[in-house]
């Protein structure tokens, strides 16, 4: 983890529509960082877990590819992006009055300056420090049974006004897909999140 966040190693950076959660459909820049330990097993982006094969940009760089595309929002993915400090990239974002929004797994402390933060936890690597109190929105991949109770688990902990998602992971949709329409109808305080991105075929 850099100390200053004057470089970032970069995945990809593109103009898109968010695919998931609360804001699916809006408009946003996304700017993917490398490296990630937390090693999901039905990750869809492995592509960014190795952060030494991705190139080390100046973030001043990134801010100015933000600001031509003429967006208004940029979503912060990896990867986990709090392995790197996102103080400077995000000082540069509200400075040209960006909205920020980051999904993490919160498996590493908070940095940056954020409008949303969408929470995705993971049992492998666990969230750290108060991010469970400042997440907008809590996002759960649900793969089998079990993945029910760690929602749950997450939902006592996040505030009364975070939004509360499920999500099917991808590969197994059509498996899980019933169960967690039979569980938000018995705990309405859930939403579903699909990943309508992968069915408009954009990235």
């Amino acid at each position: 983890m850099t100390t200053e966040g004057i470089r970032l190693p970069l995945v990809e950076e593109f103009f898109s529509l968010q695919g998931e959660g609360y804001h699916t459909g809006r408009a946003a820049y996304f700017v993917r960082l490398g490296g990630c330990d937390v090693g999901c097993s039905w990750c869809d982006s492995r592509f960014s877990w190795n952060q030494e094969i991705h190139p080390m940009i100046h973030t001043d760089e990134i801010i100015g590819n933000v600001l031509k595309s003429g967006t208004d929002s940029v979503v912060v993915t990896g990867g986990e992006p709090l392995m790197w400090n996102l103080d400077y990239l995000c000082n540069g974002l509200k400075k040209n009055k960006i909205n920020t929004f980051i999904e993490t797994s919160g498996a590493y402390p908070l940095s940056g300056m954020w409008d949303w933060i969408c929470l995705s936890p993971k049992k492998n690597m666990p969230p750290v420090d108060d991010i469970c109190g400042r997440a907008d929105e809590l996002k759960v991949i649900i793969q089998d049974e079990s993945d029910f109770d760690w929602a749950e688990k997450y939902r006592s902990m996040v505030t009364d006004t975070c939004r509360l998602y499920l999500q099917p992971e991808w590969s197994r949709f059509g498996i899980i897909i019933p169960e967690i329409v039979e569980y938000i109808k018995a705990n309405p305080k859930w939403r579903i999140s699909l990943q309508v991105h992968k069915y408009m075929h954009i990235p």
